[in-house]
């Protein structure tokens, strides 16, 4: 296959999604079609298949896993950069293989989508990253990137280069803008919350330093997955014993909930030890059928589709403003909850604070006040949460807040950048 040297390929690799985007010479970046016929975008996630051993990738993985086909799901593998667990082995159809290695797998994939779109691999890949991949730990950051790049390598792309989300979402916002505009760029990802001041328009595109233009940028790493974590705790697993009071007076160790309730760490749940110290919680209980869900959550491997059931209840309330159900009866005859707008306010406004906090220390950074900026540009699937728009109002109360492609953008503005 030859090497196309003038074309650029960015790839936003995302906690919950990940897409692609190309640009060659004198053209516009696009989209990459990444799964089936039409879809530009795909979750981050692989199935290994246990009954043919074979490896499905997105929306295909999470299909196999909710059938009920005997195999392991992986999904939030954005996460373990930067964590001792990146380099820990785990069993993949009878191999013992890294996760950093399960990461370069999912990057193959890709490759091989962008070599069959192109006819060739392109001369430069724009990779996207956080502003913090590790919060207050600059060497861990750095560890994290580098363990990506190699990746990266690993999977057989060259010459691959990294970028900021939000900055790369501003270039894309800046193909459409007319006039010169200071932006906050408010990027809500699966994993991380990233925001920049920028100089954005017509004029500055022609300039190939763009430096000067970007006046502050912050993050933390909070997202997604941790609102779906902390929906899961409030309102799934106390059907399994979470803060329930056993008959000592004592509330039930909570450790197994958190990992139940955490993209990255449910695969852990399923460990033979950690059945055991589950089974051997049983006398902590003073109701039984709460300890006999939990163990039929263990035992038959369900995580993930109780995560999978609060994800797509928090997508569905946010989007009608109203309640969501969540049918539960494949655990149970008759279990479920909901998860209402109320809900969705309440149990998200800790880290939403934390959030919106980090976007006004952006501002203050760039030296600008709630009223010294021209729009609020979002991006990131997570963006689309209502709470988080009515939050970012309060904060920024005279600002037009603007939607961006909330999953494609991060990869046109990656090739763009490149």
């Amino acid at each position: 296959m030859p090497l196309l040297k003038d074309t650029t390929l960015g790839i936003d690799f995302g906690t919950s999604n990940s897409a692609m985007a190309v640009r060659q010479p004198g053209g516009q970046a696009r989209m990459v079609v990444v799964e089936g016929a039409a879809h530009p975008t795909l979750p981050t996630a692989l199935f290994f298949n246990a009954e043919d051993h074979s490896t499905h990738f997105g929306r295909d993985a999470v299909s196999h896993y909710l059938s009920g086909t005997e195999g392991r799901l992986m999904r939030s593998l954005k996460s373990l950069l930067g964590s001792a667990l990146l380099q820990d082995k785990t069993a993949v159809h009878n191999s013992l293989v890294s996760y950093q290695d399960i990461i370069s797998l999912f990057l193959r994939m890709l490759a091989a989508k962008a070599r069959d779109e192109l006819g060739g691999m392109p001369g430069r890949v724009v990779m996207g990253r956080p502003v913090h991949f590790v919060d207050g730990d600059s060497a861990r950051d750095q560890q994290a990137e580098d363990a990506l790049r190699d990746a990266a390598h690993g999977a057989g792309f060259e010459n691959v280069s990294f970028q900021f989300e939000p900055i790369a979402a501003a270039l894309d916002h800046e193909q459409r803008i007319t006039r010169e505009s200071l932006v906050l760029v408010v990027d809500i990802g699966g994993g991380t919350s990233d925001f920049t001041v920028v100089r954005l328009g017509p004029d500055r595109m022609r300039h190939a330093d763009r430096s000067r233009d970007v006046l502050a940028t912050t993050g933390v790493h909070i997202g997604g997955t941790d609102f779906d974590r902390r929906l899961s705790l409030e309102l799934l697993m106390p059907l399994l014993g979470f803060r329930h009071v056993g008959p000592t007076g004592r509330e039930v160790p909570s450790r197994v909930f958190f990992d139940l309730s955490t993209w990255h760490l449910i695969q852990w749940s399923y460990s033979p030890r950690a059945v055991r110290d589950a089974q051997g919680l049983r006398t902590d209980y003073a109701d039984a059928r709460l300890h006999a869900r939990l163990m039929q959550v263990l035992n038959e491997r369900l995580g993930h589709r109780l995560a999978n059931t609060v994800e797509q209840a928090k997508i569905a309330a946010s989007l009608s403003g109203g309640d969501a159900p969540m049918v539960l009866d494949w655990i149970e005859p008759g279990l479920g909850g909901a998860v209402t707008a109320q809900g969705l306010a309440q149990f998200l406004a800790q880290p939403l604070e934390q959030v919106v906090a980090c976007a006004q220390e952006c501002a203050q950074l760039a030296g600008l006040g709630p009223q010294g900026l021209d729009a609020i540009y979002l991006t990131g699937g997570s963006s689309a949460l209502r709470p988080l728009r009515t939050a970012l109002r309060v904060a920024f109360p005279d600002t037009p807040q603007l939607e961006g492609d909330l999953f494609g953008g991060v990869a046109a503005g990656l090739a763009v950048s490149g």
